[in-house]
């Protein structure tokens, strides 16, 4: 699946911090972000925001992946 240009890592942290209302430097790469207070409802609203630009990322990609880090892997041009 090909990476969307405008996202980065630090995009990704700042857009899940977000929507679970943590600073971004509160968010963990490694820790499963269900753990860290995700749930499907704002799962999906970052799929939908995502896609809007250009991600082709689905929600399941991204749930069966729980972490940034595996996010970023999946989404950034430079992991």
């Amino acid at each position: 699946m090909p990476a969307s240009p405008s996202l980065t890592l630090e995009r990704l942290v700042r857009d899940v911090a977000d929507v679970l209302y943590m600073e971004p430097s509160d968010v963990s790469l490694e820790e499963d972000l269900l753990d860290q207070g995700l749930d499907s409802i704002r799962l999906m609203s970052l799929v939908e925001k995502w896609r809007a630009e250009g991600a082709t990322v689905t929600f399941v990609d991204l749930a069966e992946r729980p972490t940034l880090r595996q996010w970023a892997d999946l989404l950034t041009a430079t992991p």
